[in-house]
């Protein structure tokens, strides 16, 4: 006769912390260390921390995995401030890992600097600003503009002063503005649910305790976090009948990454669902974003050089579908002899957005008095269908599409590709190499080894029980 094997918020708890301390600690020799701590990865203590990582990321997938089993569960499931209180306690080993799965934040840290420092981020690279801090930067990005807007340049360069070129001091601040975009994720879920219809703790479940949030938003301290804490604030400002506040909101969202500018669709559909005028909503929606840029512009110092910076260069390593595409087709063109081999790339990133556009059109005709659904489905297809992509990209989408998710079959499907992106990028944050591949399904295998131990341990004493 099966037996159902008890799972409770504890234990959830003490799994998800068990694994991002197990991450934590792997990230010391294996993460995205400054340059003069960097170990080559056939060393022993990089191996093994490869190994331990990989083994507390599987680790951490079980316990959010079991974490929606509970959430599932109308008898026993968490309630909002219990989730607030998980994620609060599988944050904390992170909070002073080293940088995980990717070397932006030493990119951020550089730009910051740099305007502070009075040089124009939108026309140099980190290499004008030279030193120790520009040498942590990855040497494909050396060269390139920043490709964010000056909202977030503003606090990369606040931070800079602050910490004064220090950079243990500047990983930890820019890791705690992180922090404070997941707590205003978290914050806004479960508003944003109420108003779109859906679940507000399986909400909070699927899109702050994600572990894509844990490994690239907390581990990572990407800026993705302030722009989607702040265009859910913005949506929830909206939702409340404040329109204009829900797009100054907004308009700050996309003056961190520009992706967050689609949000302002959403607002115009909110006002004219409450009423207004189409034309009225649209012109409210462009003259508060407009001042909002022109304020935020004129208060950070920086230039419009950002709208330019944009066409930031793609790395070669890139696995859009487009980028791969493009790079496949000016393969086959060069062994053609063709001359038009240097346009496939451009021409399949065109086609990209092209599709993208064509698709976010049809997503909002047919999901209309849906908003927050239907933008969070639109930032999926900017993400996928972009030139270039990284995991914690998914998050653009799949924080809204966790907000307003109209069935459990939706989350079911977000869930899976969760797992799947959660293990697609190394602590190094680097490309993998056999070796490396080999280390990290090692620490995976023995992560799954011992939660199946751990589950023949917990089992044995309920079925003699039932017995």
């Amino acid at each position: 006769m099966p037996v159902n094997v008890p799972v409770d918020l504890r234990r959830c708890q003490v799994l998800g912390l068990v694994g991002t301390a197990f991450l934590a600690a792997g990230g010391e020799t294996a993460g995205a260390l400054p340059v003069r701590e960097l170990l080559t990865p056939a060393s022993p203590q990089a191996a093994l921390g490869l190994v331990g990582a990989y083994f507390g990321v599987v680790l951490l997938i079980a316990a959010w995995l079991l974490l929606g089993r509970l959430v599932r569960a109308p008898d026993q499931r968490p309630g909002p401030r219990e989730l607030m209180a998980v994620l609060v306690v599988w944050s904390l080993p992170l909070l002073l890992a080293p940088p995980l799965f990717s070397r932006d934040v030493y990119s951020y840290l550089a730009q910051g600097a740099m305007a502070d420092a009075h040089m124009d981020v939108y026309a140099h690279g980190p290499a004008l600003l030279g030193g120790p801090l520009a040498a942590e930067v990855a040497p494909m990005w050396r060269d390139t503009a920043a490709p964010y807007g000056p909202v977030f340049v503003g606090v990369a360069s606040a931070l800079a002063k602050a910490s004064r070129g220090e950079l243990p001091a500047g990983l930890l601040g820019m890791r705690l503005v992180a922090l404070l975009g997941v707590a205003l994720m978290a914050a806004v879920l479960p508003r944003l649910a109420r108003h779109s219809g859906a679940d507000p703790v399986a909400a909070l479940w699927l899109g702050a305790l994600n572990p894509l949030v844990l490994l690239h938003l907390v581990a990572g301290a990407h800026n993705d976090a302030v722009m989607l804490g702040l265009l859910g604030l913005g949506l929830a400002a909206a939702l409340g009948r404040r329109p204009v506040l829900g797009a100054v909101l907004v308009m700050l969202a996309a003056l961190v990454k520009v992706p967050a500018a689609l949000g302002l669709a959403a607002i115009v559909v909110l006002r004219v669902r409450s009423g207004d005028r189409p034309a009225r909503a649209v012109l409210t929606a462009l003259v508060s974003a407009a001042a909002t840029t022109v304020a935020a512009t004129a208060v950070t110092g920086t230039s419009y050089g950002w709208i330019g910076a944009l066409n930031t260069p793609v790395s070669s390593g890139n696995w859009a579908l487009t980028s791969v595409l493009g790079s496949a087709t000016e393969t086959l063109l060069e062994r053609l002899g063709s001359d038009l081999a240097p346009l496939a790339v451009p021409a399949w990133h065109a086609l990209g957005v092209t599709a993208a556009l064509a698709l976010i059109g049809h997503i909002w005709l047919r999901l209309r008095p849906r908003p927050v659904y239907a933008l969070g489905l639109s930032l999926a297809v900017v993400a996928a269908l972009g030139p270039a992509i990284r995991p914690w990209y998914a998050l653009w989408g799949l924080f809204l599409i966790a907000a307003a998710a109209p069935s459990a079959s939706v989350r079911h499907r977000v869930a899976a590709v969760t797992g799947v992106l959660a293990l697609a990028t190394l602590p190094s944050g680097g490309p993998a190499d056999a070796g490396q591949l080999v280390l990290a399904v090692s620490g995976g295998v023995l992560a799954l080894v011992v939660l199946v131990q751990a589950h023949q341990t917990v089992r044995a004493p309920a079925t003699g029980r039932t017995a």
